[in-house]
């Protein structure tokens, strides 16, 4: 570290987090927006501050100088990629740059100083050129290493060549960034950088440590760390500008063809294969339109022109008809294609099966699948993707064939040993299998759970061997008032239900397997005794009577052969608008149907169809 300085451009946007806010979630900047980390703030507006907030300031003393406050969680990603057009802005007009962190980038002053006329004339058209292609207002400042350029770049200074040490010599200690440091040489006497960089070097050392020493180094303004520059990506999208505009399918598709070889021949030259596809197209009239197609193995050159026609089909052959029908077709032809690859992995990354490509009717498949996509959207073709829950019904999510089958929730991780696993659910060991009900048939196979002979209590239910998951087998009424296996504050009890898992996922969940078919909106039912009574659940799970009959709306009432339950669920108590508290009850009827019924708030439902 002998070296001199080198000469330093550094740009900074300042209240990067807010501005970062703005771009990616549409939070306005030009109001009171302070972003917040551990319940400090890190970042505000312009006119945050002029209300009173500072940075430091906890979020109850921040809202109350500013009522009107609109606070944003801190997103180091956010800010990050909200970022990355302002580096490719820079890096248009002069090469070499590092990003320091999201909202500051530095580079070597020499080169652009050298292009433009000087260092002035570089900053301004750097900073031109980011407000032109990004919309961001930014300052440059220009010093004698990378810590003395970014504290110029706040005062929009352009430090001369060897005038560093004098232009830090006159900033508090703050300027180091080391509060704690800062906070012990306050306490010492020591106020200024320039007090800072006169004690001498070794006392440093020895009194503050390796840290003290290189902020030791920084006040003196003998900051001789090479800039670590960035390798822009390759810009790997392809591009294909008509004079005439592509209006019929045929036309349009001949034109793909070339430029899906061209972008496979682009990423085969890097050794690079794409799993992730974007349409781009202009029209004649401005119009703009873009898709992203997915694939789980490598794109070829056919598989990307067959994506391109498929999506040109869509946008080409729409229609101006009911809304619903079809996408609308664009008022003018196509001027503009452009194919973006994503999902960019090496070549070795994917392999063909070891008797050439694998899963042939697969493919077919997932191509007419995703022609159908092209057409009508991806949300017309959707496929289900099983999680966590404690209804049936949360336990589904639909998403788009083709993106990724990521659950909604996460699902229960596996227990060691466990004997069954189902889609539902999963069945611990130290639950015994089910027992054979009254009527002879086994109640894994008439009511998943098992079922209880008509007439017998609830105490009866956990006698045939089968306790809900998150409650005791002795019984369904926890001692301490509330219901054993709701969660939260009556938890407590079901955490021994499964031995080696102390606790046990998404509690009162049903144990499985899950039912085959689950009812978009639940039906609306009456359960009534053998005395023709309405049943009634307590909140403490006891039954008043052993369900006898079940009417579903205006059908015949059905006859109860066995049933199992209930299992409670408390959801969300702490959040009285969101509390849901409900009982759910597996019954079997004399025509071998079987269903699942929840009583809430005194009403019976009927949620699924077990088949």
């Amino acid at each position: 570290m002998t070296g001199r300085p080198v000469r330093t451009l550094l740009l900074w946007c300042p209240d990067w987090p807010v501005i970062a806010a703005e771009i990616v979630d549409g939070v306005p900047a030009t109001g009171p927006v302070a972003v917040l980390h551990a319940n400090r703030v890190v970042a505000c507006s312009e006119q945050a501050r002029a209300e009173g907030v500072r940075r430091g300031l906890r979020r109850r003393e921040a809202q109350g100088r500013c009522p009107q406050l609109t606070v944003v969680d801190h997103d180091p990603g956010r800010d990050a990629r909200a970022f990355e057009p302002v580096v490719a802005a820079v890096e248009e007009v002069a090469a070499g740059v590092e990003v320091v962190r999201p909202g500051a980038c530095a580079l070597a002053a020499r080169g652009p100083a050298r292009y433009f006329g000087g260092e002035e004339a570089a900053a301004e058209r750097i900073v031109e050129q980011v407000a032109q292609a990004c919309a961001v207002e930014s300052q440059v400042g220009v010093a004698d290493g990378v810590f003395a350029a970014g504290l110029a770049a706040r005062a929009g200074q352009v430090v001369p060549p060897g005038g560093t040490p004098a232009f830090l010599a006159e900033l508090p200690v703050e300027a180091l960034g080391r509060p704690a440091l800062a906070d012990l040489l306050r306490r010492l006497g020591v106020r200024t950088l320039g007090d800072f960089a006169a004690l001498p070097t070794g006392d440093v050392l020895a009194r503050f440590g390796f840290d003290g020493a290189l902020a030791h180094r920084l006040a003196a303004g003998r900051d001789d760390r090479p800039l670590a520059v960035r390798q822009p990506p390759d810009d790997l999208a392809v591009t294909a500008d008509h004079d005439e505009p592509l209006d019929r399918v045929d036309a349009a598709a001949f034109a793909a063809r070339a430029l899906a070889e061209q972008l496979h021949d682009r990423l085969a030259a890097h050794g690079l294969a794409c799993t992730r596809l974007g349409i781009e197209a202009v029209t004649a009239h401005g119009q703009e339109l873009h898709r992203v197609w997915r694939h789980d193995g490598l794109l070829t050159a056919a598989a990307i022109a067959d994506r391109v026609r498929w999506q040109l089909d869509g946008w080409l052959s729409g229609s101006t008809g009911r809304a619903g029908a079809r996408p609308a077709r664009p008022t003018a032809g196509i001027v503009r294609l452009r194919l973006v690859p994503d999902g960019l992995l090496t070549r070795s990354g994917l392999q063909a099966g070891l008797w050439g490509e694998a899963g042939e009717e697969r493919e077919r498949a997932h191509r007419a699948l995703s022609r159908v996509q092209g057409i009508l959207g991806p949300e017309a073709v959707v496929t289900a993707v099983l999680g966590g829950g404690r209804s049936p019904a949360d336990q589904t999510h639909l998403v788009p064939w083709g993106d990724e089958r990521l659950p909604a929730r996460p699902g229960p991780p596996p227990l060691p040993g466990e004997p069954v696993e189902r889609p539902g659910g999963v069945l611990p060991p130290a639950v015994p299998p089910p027992a054979v009900a009254s009527t002879g048939v086994p109640s894994a196979g008439v009511v998943p759970g098992g079922v209880s002979p008509a007439g017998g209590s609830a105490a009866g239910v956990a006698s045939t061997g089968v306790a809900p998951v998150g409650a005791s087998s002795a019984g369904l009424v926890a001692s301490g008032g509330g219901s054993a296996g709701v969660p939260g504050r009556a938890g407590r009890a079901g955490r021994a239900v499964a031995a080696g898992n102390p606790v046990p996922p998404w509690p009162g969940r049903l144990p499985p397997p899950s039912p085959a078919v689950v009812l978009p909106t639940p039906l609306a039912a009456a359960v009534h005794d053998a005395a023709g009574e309405p049943v009634v659940v307590s909140a403490r799970l006891a039954v008043s009577a052993p369900p006898a009959r079940l009417t579903v709306g205006s059908a015949a009432p059905a006859e109860i052969v066995g049933w199992a339950g209930p299992w409670p669920v408390d959801e969300r108590w702490w959040a009285p608008a969101e509390a849901r508290r409900r009982a759910r009850f597996q019954v079997c009827l004399a025509d071998g149907a079987a269903l699942l019924l929840a009583v809430e708030a005194g009403r019976w439902l009927v949620e699924a169809i077990y088949d």
